[in-house]
């Protein structure tokens, strides 16, 4: 067949006597012109590229697009490419209908197309290298174009060509699109002046894109960029090389952070705060500030989902049309053409073309999922703005609460930690799912019409059966929401059960306890498992509702239909039908879900109105210096000097480095000289009653001013007060402004507004030690070694695994009470201020601290310093060091002066003073021994440095273990990072048991099968009038119609029953082996970790395991399930989806195969990428809440220090730090679903395509379609549920590693029967040969110990740290691996007996005593085996009984966690009644009196003597002196016994170890 450009079957095509404007050909000759034009001029510079030209501006990742009217060029653009399709697509329709081929028809709009692309990417260059010279060519372009459009134009119109052909339409539509592509330009030149103008206008690239360390750069990329994700592709490819970490997310964009946000969030509730001003009784509207601040982006993301939901219905009307345009093809042939060379076309002949739809289905595909995506992307990009400037606001309302509040309150910080974790997220969460609220009515209501024009009334029922049962959702919703809380009740109450267990680990091991403790946790966890197993119903009811919804609906229409119109559905109604169905069962799903949201945001809202309108502290501002930055400065400068908000205050720096010469000049003391004034002061805490009156008192200027009295006078109030914490009533506080003299800057930068301030009980923050010490001051290295000396801190940051680096608060390193004390001190003495405020700094030192504090760190470190202290203390023999006395008595001052004047004037006082003084210094010398630091520092030992050595060997062991089969372990690594854990899936799926997983794969593949069957059955019978002589059905049996009828809807609907009831089931078996594995999972783990070895507890942090049952169990629980589910239904859908596409076009398994690798791919990176962003998500979401919770317990410290702004700042880099992992990791999921989505749409293209060519009977094609559609919602499911479960598949995989930990060895290889009941009776010890190490590869800590112990003898045990003592105390408990050599008790080697037995006859009292939360009785006696009086015995033995009495239930009376309401010597003793009760006739002392004052000890001395006379009793000494009275010591050394014999023997020898003992201890 030969091609002309006019067409071969026409003579007068060549014919131009009517002029050339008459010939239609030679016309769009015409058009062509242009198009070539642009080609010629631009693939040349395209091809040759700019290397010449390189930008004058250095820009970042050249994504600067800067020419004005850029967006606009873009939607022209594409507007101009889809008429141009339409072009093409009308010029091929026409020409079918022609006998020859007319290329004119179609080339010119084939041409037109791609120049078209090619200008958009011409464009697209020159503007990221800032080169607009060049744009010239583009706007000839668009003049030729608009010209040559407009003559073909006007030659239509003298033909006078009617509206309705489609020819003519797109002519004008074109010429307009010419237009304005032209006017664009042509702005481009006026703005940009870059031609035809002297002198150019210079532009620079905005901040965010000079600033390299931005690398989020949606806001900045153009459209298609935008639309497709495209500038994330380097970043999830690049995750595969190396983890994603947070600096290869860069920081958040200006617009985005929380600073920027705030501010106008905040002005907008200053707004609102103006109008309800003058009305008392009504609150400012948090609601409108938000919309006024965050209104325009979700109109903007409604409007997108508005677009995106009509264009949805794209989908079902296209099936109809494709469907219909077969049973019609038939009917069209016999229509031919009059006029040959100008077939015009109607638009709706060209929609009745099948692949005209087919084009348009995939066009409208794309475009929809465009929108939807945009629209998803600025509702969150829109909730992480609006959370970052609700965490801001609620931080600054934080830093002004009064403190009446707080420690009135004292649920407070609980809210507080709330609102950060829980209220802001909802709001969050709201916004997401905002649209949702207004778009889904209409898309139901655009539904159900639609519904109604394809089937008329029957279409009702349906719907009616779908908004019937969408109550009934909601009520799931809540019902789930319900049995969520309970759940979260009970796991609250597990872990704190589980850890106490671990906290008392070592006791419950040695009491042989750990079975009683293990039931309980058990019973919590059964209660938790019920009340799981409702959510789980619940979960599965709302899946199974979201499942046969749509099964029921179809059904109750088409019986309807058949039955109402008396003949059945034709397959495009019913596959349209079908769809649409599908489309509207979504909104109804969703809308109960975003009901429960909408709800829960109006309760945050509420609460956060609450805490933004309570009380604030009053404004002082006679302490408001201008020392900090204020949020407000910044605001004016963000433009200018945006180093006052992202660096930490560089000033302060060059300031302080000046800092030693210039100090403030001493002077003379004169007692006018006061630092601070208060008169006639009454200060309340916000009860209106006065807590302090009448305060009149100076504190002199460069002294230092003691206030002593008895506890609660009101010391710390009095300093509080004047810090402006209180409210004053009346009276003033006067801060002395510094003399004129000494005026110079530095004097008054060592603000006198700022206090440094250590509170009673001490306030550390997460970070590192030194951080804690310089507290945001300049590091001086000789300040801050003085400090550390005077503060006696150096011994134990030694301790510390980093030194000083070591983060407080983290991996179980808790320092005690002193040490965290000693460091609140030293930030005090570090910080550089004139006023030093101690509150009791003594209260948590023992006796040598207090004295080396005293002098080195205040006596000479603040007086050299000349800076003004005043402490609070109880420590009475300091007083002679006092400048000045403030004696405080029931909240008023009793006397001030210095001690001489307090001598003289009131002698009864200072008598009393004497007589306490003497006191003291008694308990002085009786305290000497008791060394407490050294304790602390000793715990401290044992808690960090087995950990580290064991952290170092487990390293080792999985960096081995990943090394062994690959040494190129970088790729190894990177395959683990890309590979599914499908070892550890398989364990969990084989955890809830062999039949239920058996069961659930049998009725999942069941469900999907009778899905399928249902549409493959409604597609034989709608087609069945179409195909009477296709392939035998199971009813078109010779029957009457009637007959056939009613057999085509009993198959239907037992189909569709059956299908319903196998929803359910697999909804429910999911869940319950979920569930299985869930409880299964726990036991093992519960029950492992209880029988562990002590020394795993030892090198373990708590924190650890705990996490094994906290997070990870709520993972396994919860988490699991519901992303198994979704995942094996996502999938399933989609491979039966692709079966049912090739079944009816076996061609589209040929597209497969590229398809298949795109996902593959796609699937591949995404994985890895999403995991990474969401662990960075978790790991900064930590900080940030630990920030909000410290800032609201140090809050009086932050503000006495006026640290106010260094705490913002630090809260904006966290809140940023965590909202942009946030915004990558839905980028990223936005990526997927572009891409997936685009995959589905070319898989409905393809299939569309397929079927077309093929035309198989209608019904089957329909099907195809409609599962083809189906896909698209379903392949972004499969990825993304694969990535979620990779990542919770890590819970099950840390559980599971604990599970293959080697458990203590509890058989004996005795039998128990062997063993005499009353064993051990006499309490004979003999120690043969002992050898002992912790583990099987460390040193053995006791070498050939011998020794024998008589009945009844008490004997001491001493010798210094780590000599041994406390190894030999758990050997006979064989808590220890005893390598060789024995201990025999009465008789039995203890190595042969149950472990249960052993621990059971024997009793010891540890060092640290611990009792459990519960009853008293509980305590004494777990296992409930002695009567009251045998308890009671016990008391009086340990001189609790009458404390007990008068407690209230006695016996029953409650002890709170870890025993905190009995003070640390009233445990001790519980614990030596505990030992009593057991009776048993060997008792063991483990350092047990090291933490009790002088006077119980000696309690304990006595009833050890009297009421253990007749019992072994191992007691090994911390003091020497205690053992004195023994019948036999003991002196070990480095695990050998060095001395052995009675006390007095042994003193009587001079040189001996002892002795000398003996004598350090007099």
């Amino acid at each position: 067949m030969k091609v002309a450009f006019c067409g071969t079957d026409n003579s007068s095509a060549y014919d131009i006597s009517g002029g050339f404007l008459r010939n239609v050909c030679f016309l769009d000759a015409l058009n062509l012109v242009p198009h070539v034009f642009l080609l010629f001029i631009t693939f040349p510079i395209l091809f040759i590229g700019w290397g010449t030209q390189s930008s004058k501006v250095q820009i970042h990742h050249n994504t600067w697009l800067h020419f004005p009217g850029h967006n606009l060029r873009w939607i022209l653009t594409f507007t101009l490419l889809f008429v141009h399709v339409c072009e093409i697509g009308e010029g091929i329709v026409s020409d079918t209908y022609l006998k020859s081929r007319h290329l004119h028809l179609f080339l010119p709009a084939i041409m037109g197309f791609v120049a078209a692309t090619t200008s958009i990417v011409y464009y697209h260059n020159i503007e990221t290298s800032n080169f607009p010279k060049l744009l010239l060519a583009l706007f000839l372009y668009w003049v030729m174009a608009f010209v040559t459009k407009t003559i073909k134009l006007v030659r239509y119109c003298q033909d006078a060509v009617p509206l309705v052909q489609l020819r003519f339409c797109i002519t004008v539509i074109m010429v307009v699109l010419y237009g304005l592509l032209m006017a664009v330009e042509i702005n481009v030149i006026r703005v940009r002046r870059y031609v035809f103008f002297t002198n150019p206008q210079k532009v620079k690239p905005p901040e965010d894109l000079q600033d390299l360390g931005v690398r989020f750069l949606q806001p900045f990329v153009n459209l298609v960029s935008k639309a497709t994700y495209w500038w994330m592709n380097t970043l999830i490819i690049s995750a595969h090389k190396k983890p994603i970490d947070l600096k290869a997310i860069g920081k958040l964009p200006i617009a985005m952070r929380a600073l920027t946000n705030y501010v106008s969030l905040k002005d907008a509730y200053e707004e609102q705060k103006k109008k309800v001003a003058d009305q008392p009784n009504r609150i400012p509207s948090i609601w409108l500030a938000m919309y006024r601040a965050f209104g325009r982006p979700i109109l903007l993301s409604s409007m997108f989902r508005y677009l995106a939901d009509l264009l949805g219905f794209a989908g079902p009307l296209c099936i109809s049309g494709i469907v219909d345009s077969f049973n019609n093809s038939e009917i069209n042939a016999t229509k031919t053409l009059d006029d040959l060379t100008q077939p015009y076309l109607t638009s709706h002949d060209f929609l009745k073309t099948a692949y005209v739809l087919a084009i348009l289905l995939f066009l409208a595909l794309i475009l929809q999922r465009t929108f939807l995506q945009a629209s998803y992307y600025v509702t969150i990009e829109t909730g992480i703005n609006l959370r970052g400037a609700l965490l801001a606001m609620i931080y600054n309302k934080i830093l002004r609460l009064s403190t009446s509040n707080l420690s009135m309150g004292e649920m407070t910080l609980g809210q507080i930690n709330n609102l950060v974790a829980i209220e802001t997220n909802q709001l969050m969460w709201f916004l997401f799912l905002c649209p949702n609220l207004w778009a889904m009515p209409v898309q139901i209501i655009m539904g159900v019409i639609l519904l109604y024009y394809l089937l008329g009334k029957s279409a009702l029922v349906g719907a009616a059966v779908i908004v019937l049962l969408a109550p009934i959702q909601y009520f799931i919703a809540t019902k789930l929401a319900e049995a969520q809380k309970s759940t979260l009740d009970y796991s609250t109450e597990r872990l704190k059960k589980t850890n106490e267990i671990l906290k008392g680990i070592k006791l419950l091991k040695l009491y042989a306890w750990e079975h009683i403790f293990c039931r309980s946790v058990e019973d919590t966890r059964t209660k938790e498992l019920t009340s799981l197993k409702t959510f789980a119903l619940y979960t599965s009811l709302s899946i199974f509702m979201n499942a046969a919804i749509p099964i029921a609906a179809v059904l109750a229409t088409f019986v309807t239909h058949t039955y109402a119109e008396e003949k059945s559905p034709s397959p495009a109604q019913a596959f349209a039908s079908l769809s649409l169905f599908h489309i509207l069962v979504t909104p109804l799903f969703l809308l109960s879900t975003v009901v429960r949201f909408a709800v829960k945001a109006v309760i945050s809202v509420q609460k956060l109105n609450e805490f933004l309108i309570s009380d604030e502290i009053g404004d002082d501002s006679w302490r408001n210096g201008d020392s900090a930055i204020t949020y407000e400065s910044c605001k004016k400068h963000t433009g200018l000097h945006p180093k006052a908000i992202n660096r930490k205050h560089p000033i302060r720096q060059q300031l302080d480095s000046g800092e030693q010469s210039m100090r403030v000049p001493t002077r003379r003391i004169d007692i006018d000289d006061y630092a601070i004034k208060v008169t006639n002061g009454y200060f309340s805490w916000g009860s209106g009653l006065a807590t302090l009156s009448n305060i009149d008192i100076r504190i002199p200027t460069g002294q230092m001013t003691m206030i002593v009295g008895q506890v609660g006078c009101g010391k710390s109030s009095l300093l509080l007060a004047i810090l402006g914490e209180m409210q004053s009533l009346e009276g003033k506080v006067h801060w002395s402004r510094l003399n004129e003299t000494d005026s110079s800057f530095e004097a008054s930068r060592r603000s006198r507004y700022s206090v440094a301030y250590a509170a009673q009980k001490p306030w550390l923050l997460n970070a590192t030690v030194e951080e804690n010490i310089t507290f945001g001051s300049p590091f001086i290295k000789q300040r801050y070694k003085a400090v550390t000396d005077a503060c006696s801190l150096q011994p134990d940051i030694d301790l510390l695994p980093f030194g000083d680096q070591t983060e407080i608060g983290e991996r179980g390193i808790n320092l005690s009470g002193g040490q965290r004390q000693r460091i609140c001190v030293a930030r005090a003495l570090y910080q550089n201020t004139n006023l030093v405020f101690l509150d009791d700094p003594f209260s948590a030192l023992d006796i040598h601290l207090s004295d080396h504090l005293m002098q080195e760190g205040i006596l000479k470190f603040l007086k050299d310093d000349k800076r003004t202290l005043v402490l609070v203390t109880h420590k009475l023999q300091y007083l002679p060091h006092a400048d000045w006395i403030i004696a405080m008595k029931d909240g008023t001052v009793l006397r001030e002066g210095t001690l001489k004047d307090i001598q003289n004037n009131d002698v009864e006082l200072y008598e009393h003073w004497k007589t306490l003084m003497n006191r003291q210094d008694q308990e002085l010398e009786k305290d000497m021994e008791a060394d407490q630091t050294t304790l602390e520092r000793k715990t401290l030992r044992r808690a960090m440095y087995p950990r580290e050595s064991k952290a170092q060997l487990e390293d080792e062991d999985e960096e081995e273990e990943e090394e062994e089969d690959e040494d190129d372990s970088m790729s190894t690594a990177m395959r683990l990072r890309t590979k599914m854990p499908w070892k550890t899936c398989w364990r969990y799926l084989t955890s809830g048991g062999f039949f239920l997983l058996f069961l659930m794969i049998f009725s999942k593949l069941l469900k999907h099968s009778v899905i399928v069957a249902i549409d493959y059955w409604l597609a034989q019978w709608t087609s069945r009038n179409q195909n009477q002589n296709q392939i035998q059905t199971l009813c078109s049996v010779n029957g009457s119609i009637e007959e056939t009828k009613n057999c085509y809807i009993a198959v239907f609907s037992a189909l569709s029953a059956a299908g319903i009831v196998l929803c359910l089931v697999t909804s429910l078996t999911v869940e319950w082996m979920g569930l299985m594995a869930a409880k299964n999972l726990h036991h093992n783990l519960l029950n492992k970790i209880i029988l562990g070895p002590i020394r795993f507890f030892d090198t373990t942090p708590l924190g650890l395991i705990l996490n094994r049952f906290s997070a990870d169990t709520n993972i396994i629980d919860q988490h699991i399930p519901p992303t198994l589910e979704s995942l094996t239904r996502s999938t399933l859908l989609c491979l039966s989806a692709i079966g049912m596409i090739s079944y009816a076009t076996p061609f589209f398994l040929l597209a497969l195969v590229p398809l298949g690798i795109a996902f593959y791919f796609i699937q591949k990176y995404f994985r890895v990428a999403s995991k990474d962003l969401q662990e960075l998500d978790d790991s900064t979401q930590l900080p940030l809440l630990c920030h909000f919770s410290e800032t609201a317990e140090g809050l009086t410290t932050i503000r006495a220090f006026r640290h106010e702004a260094r705490f913002k700042q630090r809260m904006l880099e966290l809140t940023d730090t965590n909202n942009i992992a946030y915004l990558f990791l839905s980028a990223a999921n936005r990526w997927l679903e572009v891409r997936t989505d685009y995959l589905g749409a070319f898989i409905v293209l393809t299939a569309a395509v397929a079927s077309i060519a093929e035309g198989p009977t209608s019904g089957l094609m329909g099907l195809g379609l409609l599962y083809a559609l189906t896909i698209t919602n379903y392949l972004n499911w499969v990825v993304r549920n694969l990535a979620d479960l990779e990542v919770q598949m890590g819970a099950v995989k840390k559980v599971n590693s604990f599970l293959n930990m080697e458990s203590e060895n509890y058989e004996g290889s005795m039998d128990v029967s062997q063993v005499p009941k009353d064993w051990p009776q006499e309490g004979e010890i003999k120690i043969e040969n002992l050898c002992v190490r912790y583990e099987n590869n460390l040193k053995p800590v006791l070498k050939h110990v011998k020794a024998y112990i008589k009945p009844g003898q008490k004997v001491g045990i001493c010798g210094r740290t780590g000599s041994g003592k406390s190894s030999l105390s758990l050997a006979f408990f064989r808590m220890v691996d005893i390598f060789d050599g024995k201990i025999v008790i009465d008789g039995i080697d203890i190595s042969k007996l149950p472990l249960h037995m052993l621990r059971s006859r024997l009793s010891i009292i540890l060092q640290d005593p611990i009792l459990f939360s519960g009853s008293i009785r509980f305590n004494l006696d777990p296992e409930c085996k002695c009567t009251d009086d045998t308890l009671w015995e016990a008391l009086e033995i340990a001189q609790l009984k009458n404390m007990v009495k008068s407690l209230h239930g006695g016996l029953d009376a409650v002890v709170t966690e870890g025993g905190e309401n009995f003070s640390v010597g009233q445990r001790q003793l519980f614990c030596l009644a505990r030992a009593f009760v057991r009776k048993s006739s060997i008792l063991i002392m483990d350092e047990a009196t090291a933490s009790i004052d002088m006077a119980t000890e000696n309690i304990l001395q006595k009833v050890v003597m009297t009421a253990f006379a007749d019992r072994t009793v191992v007691i090994i000494a911390h003091r020497v002196h205690t053992i004195l009275t023994a019948d036999l010591v003991i002196v070990m050394k480095r695990g050998n016994i060095l001395e052995y014999d009675t006390p007095e023997n042994l003193l009587a020898q001079e040189d001996g170890i002892f002795a000398s003992f003996v004598r350090a201890d007099m």
